[in-house]
Formats: C-alpha cells, structure tokens, sequence
C-alpha cells in the first residue's frame, strides 16, 4: 500500500485527510512539526507528501527545500490559505510540485495525488510521432503541421506540446508546467504561460476562440484532449 505523509499542524485537516485516503486504500503517515515530519520522511520514504507551509516555527519553506533535497522525484503538494502568482512562483523555487488553495474539495486533492502517482510511473519516452484532428507532430525530428503545410512553433511551445501530449486529459496547474516545462530555467511570469498556450490554438485549433484540444479549466489550470 502506498504511503502518503501529512504534514499540517490543524488536526481537522488532518483527520479529513486521514478519511479521504483511507477510504482510497492509501496508507497516511501524519506529522505536526518539521523536525517529526523530517524523521518520519526519512524512516517511511513516503510516495507523496502532502504539507501546509505555515508550519510552526515558521519552518515550511524549509522543510519543503529539504524534502526536495532528500528525493528529487517525490511528488510536494502544498496546501495553501491563497496561492497568487508570486507566491506559485515562489513554491515552485522551493521544490513544490503542485499546490491546492485551502478550504479544498477532499475529491480534488484525490485526483492531484493520483496524478502524481501517473507521472511517477508513466514512461518517460513518447512514441515519436503523434496526430490529432489534422496535426501531424514529430518529437525526434521536433517537426509540426497541420492539414499537410508545416507549422512553426517556438521551441517552449513544442515543449508545452510535449507535455500535453504526455499528460492527455489530466489538469495541468500552472505551478506544474513550471516547474516540469521551465523546470530551472529563469522563470517566467505566470500570464506567459496563458501567452504559450494561446499561440498553440491559434496555430493547431480549428476555432482558437473555441478550443477543443487546448481547454482551460478554471481555477485549476489546462487540459489536453487529442
């Protein structure tokens, strides 16, 4: 059984994660403080951790960058009162993977720890060629068209495609295509995101004002349906 650690000081939170994840057969391993949450994540090796970053001690932003530096691969959600566009990027320099603004729907922190849980055991290799409703893309050669006449895109715009392609029909968030299409490269303002993905319909939807491929779900992020 996989084991997920909570790491929060309200005991209410805790114990609605506590019924959220036993009722989905995941094992939870709970800590209040960093120095507990530290010796548990060491002995358990959890295979997703699940923190509030206003720890006591003020200690959340370390701890985040001290998990991060024991395991680059485990999945950080963060749970967070706000999460505004400084404080996304600012996660992401942490090491945190994803984020869910608090008071949050038990059903949709279920769905972002299955989704870590996909990306820890998806493959890492795409077939080299992919088509969807008349586009043709080639991730070897890094060559796109659409209806037979060759699209030029930026080489960020192929990797933002790439990713889609990889994660087809799951919410991407914004923090994680930082974090996973940025990764530690200068980041960028938030809205360019919005920008990359906007310059994608235009050049690969039939109807850019109506997506059909590239969806924005609100409050959450984007999703990819080939």
């Amino acid at each position: 059984m996989d084991t997920i650690l909570v790491i929060d000081g309200d005991l209410a939170v805790q114990r609605a994660l506590r019924r959220t994840f036993a009722d989905s057969r995941f094992a939870v391993a709970e800590a209040r403080d960093c120095r507990s949450a530290v010796q548990i994540f060491d002995t358990i090796a959890p295979r997703v951790v699940i923190m509030e970053m206003l720890l006591p001690g003020g200690c959340g932003a370390d701890l985040c960058r001290l998990i991060r530096s024991k395991s680059s691969t485990v999945p950080i959600i963060v749970l967070s009162s706000d999460c505004d566009e400084v404080d996304k990027v600012l996660l992401l320099e942490l090491g945190a993977d994803d984020y869910v603004t608090k008071p949050f729907s038990p059903r949709e922190l279920l769905a972002r720890v299955r989704a870590a849980f996909r990306r820890l055991e998806r493959p890492s290799l795409l077939s080299d060629q992919f088509t969807f409703d008349g586009v043709a893309v080639n991730f070897q050669s890094m060559e796109l068209s659409r209806l037979g006449r060759s699209v030029h895109v930026t080489t960020r715009e192929f990797n933002i495609l790439q990713y889609f392609v990889q994660n087809q029909g799951r919410v991407i968030s914004d923090l994680e295509f930082l974090n996973q299409v940025w990764k530690n490269r200068r980041h960028p303002n938030i809205r360019t995101i919005k920008t990359h993905i906007l310059h994608l319909r235009q050049k690969l939807e039939s109807n850019p004002k109506k997506p059909t491929h590239f969806r924005t779900v609100p409050r959450f992020g984007y999703k990819f349906i080939a």
